[in-house]
């Protein structure tokens, strides 16, 4: 993606290290947490220059190597006690607030759209509505946190919510990559997510995303029950 300007992938890069300083945040600045992160991205960055993620016709995908180890130490940490209460431990109002960063994400969607780097179902003019829960993030934020006139029941279907819009565009993108089982977007598939520093996408900051909704959901759930 040689034609692509310059300022796209530093908004991009700007964005994915907020998302991890908003995490970090949320776990209380534990230096393990931001440690893991930095050195997972630094990993993915050195994979992905060498164009390894650019080779797409391999059974399994190597795109699986951006997205599987997420997945698995998310579900880890649901599966052990230790998980649990590192997942209890979180900072409500930060891992609300940490979805901002989705505004930025999708602004840089829409330029890499016009860069005939992603498709417009990828974009607001498409299929993604995930901007929503980046601008409804600050009223939550307010409404629940600082006003105090949300209760935990509005928190919870919020999060509900937007997690619902989190996996729609994350399946239009896993289907619309040029992958043998592609169905979407042909004509312009989404390639963007193979190059650097994209791939921080789905193996950074979508996953941080997704464990920021379900740790959020996990407490305001468990809340209800003690309650």
């Amino acid at each position: 993606m040689e034609n692509l300007p310059a300022y796209i992938s530093v908004l991009f890069g700007l964005t994915t290290i907020l998302t991890a300083y908003l995490f970090y945040k949320a776990a209380g600045n534990s230096k393990p947490v931001l440690l893991i992160i930095l050195i997972w991205l630094a990993v993915q960055a050195f994979i992905a220059s060498s164009g390894f993620y650019t080779v797409t016709d391999t059974l399994p995908p190597r795109f699986l190597l951006l997205v599987l180890p997420p997945f698995l130490g998310i579900t880890g940490l649901f599966m052990s006690p230790k998980g649990r209460k590192f997942i209890d431990s979180l900072d409500l109002k930060r891992l609300t607030i940490l979805h901002t960063i989705r505004i930025p994400v999708e602004i840089v969607l829409f330029f890499l759209f016009i860069y005939k780097a992603v498709p417009e179902l990828m974009t607001l003019e498409g299929r993604n509505f995930d901007i929503l829960s980046g601008i409804t993030a600050p009223v939550i934020f307010y409404f629940a946190f600082i006003r105090k006139q949300f209760d935990r029941k509005v928190l919870l279907i919020w999060n509900v919510i937007c997690l619902g819009l989190l996996i729609n565009i994350v399946s239009n993108a896993i289907l619309s990559a040029p992958f043998p089982f592609q169905q979407f977007a042909f004509e312009q598939p989404n390639i963007a997510i193979l190059y650097f520093p994209f791939i921080w996408l789905p193996c950074c900051v979508v996953p941080l995303v997704l464990l920021s909704h379900l740790a959020a959901i996990r407490q305001l759930s468990n809340y209800d029950k003690k309650a």
